[in-house]
């Protein structure tokens, strides 16, 4: 009776030494432009003279071999291109760090002498908007009356003093807006700006993502504004 080894462990991954002769084998199965014209001259040779193979049926193979022979080389291509657009992306978000985006969040983050922004968007406009600050207990330290707004994007900024006029600590707050719209109180959609401090590239696996001053990082596709950083 053949003994099994024990120690042998299915999910452990294959090392570098491992996988390099399969790729050599793998490659060496594969059919190639001149092995197929090999077999097709082996069936011409071969074929039954009193049934000959209908020329249509050879333009179809031959047909058929060209199309995923282009499909592989297409693929090839697109990988490639792949790498190249994801470069250029990882270059221009890289000229982003410095700057300010606003991102879709109402959490923001107040530095230290600093200053946190935002912008409000609503379809119809609202009538005495106000904006309410949250530390992170919940407790508002601050309203800031907006008055009447009208449909679209508002920025507006919190000087990062409370209702005394005392600094507070740094670190993150909420932003919450409320307004009067068709003669009913409605929460408004708040997004905040953020610092970009640097940027992860991500190999040419991931997406490129910014990394931003107290806040947690975001892809590169969902920010939704680029900013001076003021």
């Amino acid at each position: 009776m053949t003994a099994i080894n024990s120690y042998l462990n299915l999910t452990t991954p294959l090392t570098t030494e491992q996988i390099a002769p399969n790729a050599e084998i793998d490659a060496e199965q594969q059919l190639q432009q001149e092995d197929f014209f090999a077999l097709l001259s082996q069936q011409l040779a071969y074929q039954d003279p009193f049934e000959p193979v209908e020329n249509s049926e050879m333009i179809a193979q031959m047909a058929s071999f060209t199309t995923a022979e282009g499909i592989t080389n297409m693929g090839t291509e697109f990988a490639g291109l792949k790498e190249v657009l994801t470069s250029s992306q990882a270059l221009e978000a890289s000229s982003l760090v410095g700057k300010k985006v606003l991102i879709p969040d109402n959490v923001g983050y107040l530095a230290e002498s600093g200053d946190l922004s935002g912008s409000i968007n609503t379809e119809t406009g609202a009538y005495n908007a106000i904006v309410s600050v949250q530390n992170s207990a919940g407790a508002v330290v601050r309203n800031i009356n907006l008055g009447d707004i009208g449909a679209g994007n508002h920025r507006f900024s919190w000087d990062g003093l409370d209702s005394e006029g005392n600094r507070l600590p740094e670190g993150t707050y909420t932003l919450q807006a409320n307004g009067t719209v068709n003669g009913a109180g409605e929460e408004l959609l708040v997004a905040t700006y953020a610092h970009v401090e640097s940027v992860s590239l991500g190999g040419g696996q991931t997406s490129v993502n910014l990394n931003l001053q107290g806040l947690n990082g975001i892809a590169l596709s969902d920010a939704i504004e680029v900013a001076e950083n003021k």
